[in-house]
């Protein structure tokens, strides 16, 4: 086991004019059934990346399997997907990262055309799009948690991609080292669109194969638990990225709330020169100024999201575009 100090560089050095270098990162949790395929099959795809297997405390033979099969295997103690492609992301360089799902239902010569994708159009991320190769490729379920969730992300970050949690995606270096990572488990395909959409980053979409997994392994996804986390990150992430409008909505509802119960009051002080209701005429003007405070708050976080926004921008400036590394200054 190397020392975790130490970055995971592929094997070409990215100052020699040579190729690219190619990481093929795969994130495992008990998959010693259809690790070594993968391992297999992105190295007849793509026999000039390394392909780095993170176990996340498997309880089975996992790594021994990928590290036979030949890959360079290493732990993450943290559980959670989201805190495994934060390891890979921090550890490992390269200049193209190709992510995979460890379960043998993506196709790995998919990878070369997505990868030409990036280099020709000079993107950021590609996302491959999943084509159902089978009837058990892919549960009802999982395929109406993610048309919601994928819906959800349209409405309130605009346009994205029509398979938003696909596990197969391909990026260029600057996105990996300057991407602010959060989330610790399935959620983390949602922060990497999310993310994408905030900054404006040149993305893209490729239809590829889906297969279903291999007969003895399972899938870690719960759609229930799983689709709540996500929706809940998205509604933390709609918060961060756009208070202004999140806390508007809540100053608008106390608004009228508020307004409502003063109106009867109004209207009698108005007629009698009375107030009899004062209860009702505390909670109204309570409610108006928490209204306030509401629209004041989003004003102010607006202003620190817009300057947070500008140095993950700045961040991500700050590294060369994709086929731009292989030119000297």
């Amino acid at each position: 086991m190397a020392k975790r100090t130490k970055k995971l560089a592929t094997g070409t050095d990215a100052g020699d004019g040579g190729p690219y270098r190619i990481a093929v990162l795969i994130p495992c949790y008990n998959e010693e059934v259809a690790v070594a395929t993968v391992v297999r099959d992105f190295r007849a795809a793509l026999p000039e990346a390394t392909i780095f297997v993170f176990d996340n405390n498997s309880s089975d033979n996992t790594a021994a399997v990928a590290r036979a099969a030949g890959a360079e295997v290493f732990e993450e103690r943290r559980q959670g997907k989201g805190f495994v492609v934060r390891r890979m992301f921090t550890d490992v360089e390269a200049d193209i990262y190709v992510l995979v799902d460890g379960d043998a239902t993506y196709d790995a010569p998919s990878a070369r055309r997505m990868i030409d994708r990036l280099l020709t159009d000079r993107l950021d991320m590609v996302v491959g799009n999943r084509v159902d190769q089978e009837v058990a490729a892919y549960r009802a379920g999982h395929r109406a948690g993610n048309w919601l969730l994928t819906y959800s992300v349209a409405s309130m970050f605009g346009k994205t991609f029509s398979d938003m949690l696909s596990g197969y995606r391909v990026f260029s270096r600057r996105f990996v080292k300057s991407f602010p990572m959060l989330s610790g488990g399935f959620e983390i395909e949602t922060e990497l669109v999310i993310h994408a959409l905030e900054l404006g980053l040149p993305v893209a979409e490729i239809d590829t194969p889906y297969y279903a997994r291999p007969e003895g392994s399972t899938s870690k996804l719960n759609t229930w638990r799983d689709g709540f986390r996500i929706l809940w990150t998205i509604l933390q992430l709609y918060r961060s990225e756009r208070p202004l409008i999140f806390f508007s909505v809540f100053a608008y509802a106390l608004a009228i709330l508020g307004f409502g119960l003063s109106l009867p009051v109004v209207i009698t002080f108005w007629e009698s020169g009375l107030v009899p209701r004062l209860p009702t005429a505390v909670l109204s003007m309570g409610l108006i100024v928490m209204a306030f405070l509401s629209f004041s708050v989003g004003l102010v976080l607006d202003t620190v999201t817009r300057g947070r926004r500008e140095i993950k921008l700045l961040a991500y400036l700050s590294l060369r575009a994709p086929g731009e590394e292989r030119r000297r200054p």
